[in-house]
């Protein structure tokens, strides 16, 4: 049993749709490189990553798993909003280490770097590529209160229903998560290995992922 907040979370994120990739991206066939045989889907891979990068407690986000949304297609900020939830206030971790499950070129060496340059600066910290794009996610994400207001306010049910009022079309039930960084204080530092943060959202994507193995 938990008695106390643990430091840094793990959190995977496995609660999109995966329209664009026609089947569920967290199941795909991911041959782990810790361990090549045998084969992982992404998911596995996800949270063996987060161990590998120092992390000892690692949960998954997702209506398939051990943390369902608590708003319907909320994205990536539901997804946070849904773990920090599900713990006591008492025990609500310092911290998020958050690693989306379609990135199957991230190494952990980059994930601990993340989290090392986060917990130094006590900022919300993601990656840049070498041109300078943000990639919002992975994200080391300090829990404190400017956070848990952004939360509560967005997830306020006249602001859900707002916002599917507003986004007919997308149904999109929760804020970015360049609108939860604007609320917080934040840095982005530069990705040595540009190429771990090449998502994939389509089988084409997948299928150039997979040449690199």
């Amino acid at each position: 049993m938990q008695h106390k907040p643990v430091d840094c979370l793990g959190v995977v994120l496995a609660g999109g749709l995966s329209t664009r990739m026609g089947q569920d991206k967290a199941k795909l066939s991911r041959l782990s490189r810790v361990n090549p045989s045998p084969a992982s889907n992404m998911l596995d891979y996800s949270s063996q990553l987060l161990t590998d990068s120092g992390i000892k407690q690692v949960v998954i986000s997702g209506d398939n798993y051990q943390i369902p949304d608590k708003v319907a297609k909320s994205g990536p900020v539901g997804g946070i909003y849904s773990v920090l939830s599900y713990y006591p206030e008492h025990l609500q971790p310092k911290s998020l280490l958050i690693l989306p499950v379609d990135l199957p070129l991230m190494t952990s060496q980059s994930l601990a770097e993340l989290r090392l340059k986060g917990e130094l600066s006590n900022k919300a910290t993601y990656f840049q590529d070498s041109n300078r794009q943000a990639h919002h996610i992975p994200l080391y994400l300090p829990n404190n209160v400017l956070l848990q207001l952004f939360l509560q306010q967005a997830f306020m049910p006249e602001n859900i229903d707002s916002r599917v009022e507003h986004n007919k079309k997308n149904a999109k039930n929760g804020p970015s998560v360049r609108a939860m960084l604007q609320q917080v204080p934040h840095q982005a530092i530069t990705c040595s290995n540009s190429n771990t943060l090449f998502n994939t959202n389509t089988p084409q994507e997948w299928q150039q992922a997979q040449k690199q193995f």
